[in-house]
């Protein structure tokens, strides 16, 4: 079975009131909730809000468990709540990095979208950054030796700087080891605290270089949700 080669990996360059109401306890600093649902009700009507509250709900849950059983309540949320169309479909442009809020009103993202639901909800939950990295790889979709290549992004999860990364990924529910991801070949990697290219063992630069990353952070922070 292939192993994956993750150590050295970087990013691809395109690649209140109401949680009261909810019961949510969250393990990191308070977001603005009642702001955000304000705006994604405006926005994209009652299905997004409640999409919202249901999100904010599972966070309030989660916000006890046990880090693997975070992971799991997350992948498993945005799997019933998002379901795939590409940038072209949901927002007729070729690439569109989609905040939790768009992506919840929506109902629907493309891999990166999930990527960046997933990651900042794990984060919201008290995951350190460090643990959780974008991972842009070569997904091999079919059956072996007859099967097509496409881009694919996915989040990884790394217990220790050194662990096998676990992997949360659009195209299935479970959450699985690297080595038990054999159509998926790593090419890079990136989170919040920088880039790391391939054959390097540091960062190789912040992740503030890139355009679409600048672009998700303002509409975050317009959006009240900086976690």
């Amino acid at each position: 079975m292939k192993r994956w080669r993750w150590k050295n990996l970087c990013l691809h360059s395109r690649l209140g009131a109401l949680a009261l109401l909810l019961g949510v306890t969250l393990a990191v600093a308070a977001v603005d909730v009642d702001r955000m649902l304000l705006s994604i009700t405006g926005r994209y009507g009652e299905k997004g809000g409640q999409n919202f509250r249901e999100w904010r709900e599972m966070l309030g849950q989660a916000g006890a468990l046990p880090e693997a059983d975070k992971l799991r309540r997350v992948n498993e949320f945005f799997g019933r709540h998002i379901r795939f169309q590409s940038d072209q479909q949901v927002w007729k442009v070729v690439d569109y990095w989609a905040t939790p809020l768009e992506s919840l009103g929506q109902g629907a993202g493309d891999c990166e979208d999930y990527v960046i639901a997933k990651y900042f909800s794990l984060i919201e939950l008290g995951v350190e950054r460090s643990k959780l990295r974008w991972i842009y790889v070569v997904a091999t979709l079919g059956t072996p030796g007859n099967g097509v290549t496409e881009p694919h992004m996915v989040l990884g999860y790394y217990a220790t700087p050194g662990a096998e990364p676990l992997v949360l990924d659009n195209l299935t529910s479970s959450i699985l080891p690297a080595s038990r991801r054999p159509d998926l070949a790593p090419v890079f990697s990136f989170n919040s605290d920088g880039i790391w290219k391939q054959g390097a063992g540091t960062k190789s630069g912040s992740v503030d270089q890139l355009s679409l990353w600048r672009g998700l952070m303002q509409k975050m922070k317009d959006d009240g949700y900086e976690p």
